[in-house]
């Protein structure tokens, strides 16, 4: 069901924003150096009014990356302004590429109305579904949903 309410939904559910990101680096000794940094930088971003959530994952060869959300892109930019942070991208990237190859980051933001369903659901609990689709660009009028039941169709 359609909701603008996401108070009772686990993480990130509640989040507004979400920063996602990766680091490629140049050798197996630059992700051991970068350890106490790493761990100094998250235990601010944790601490942070506006944190939600994070995740990091793991793509080869060498690459880090971070998924974060905040309660809103306001919050997030505070943390990307923090010392922690601009500590640990310069110590990456004042050296060249003798610590990190390339990196990347995006921020997106959340649309106001999402869906909610059951106990996740603030408004009133209730398990159901929506009776039209959210539109696309090219629709005049709402489509609705067409509902199937018992494997069939």
């Amino acid at each position: 069901m359609r909701s603008r309410d996401f108070s009772l939904t686990p993480p990130p559910g509640p989040a507004g924003a979400m920063f996602v990101g990766a680091t490629r680096y140049a050798s197996p000794l630059a992700v051991l150096t970068l350890g106490p940094r790493w761990f100094r930088m998250v235990r601010q971003m944790r601490r942070m009014r506006g944190y939600v959530w994070h995740r990091v994952y793991y793509r080869a060869p060498l690459t880090l990356g971070t998924i974060a959300f905040f309660t809103d892109r306001e919050e997030l930019l505070k943390f990307a302004r923090s010392r922690e942070h601009a500590e640990l991208v310069c110590w990456l990237t004042d050296t060249g590429r003798k610590k990190a190859t390339a990196g990347w980051i995006r921020i997106y933001t959340a649309e106001e109305e999402g869906y909610t369903n059951g106990r996740w659901r603030a408004e009133d609990g209730a398990l159901g579904h929506v009776g039209t689709w959210a539109p696309l660009a090219a629709e005049t009028e709402p489509r609705p949903v067409k509902h199937y039941f018992g494997g069939t169709r």
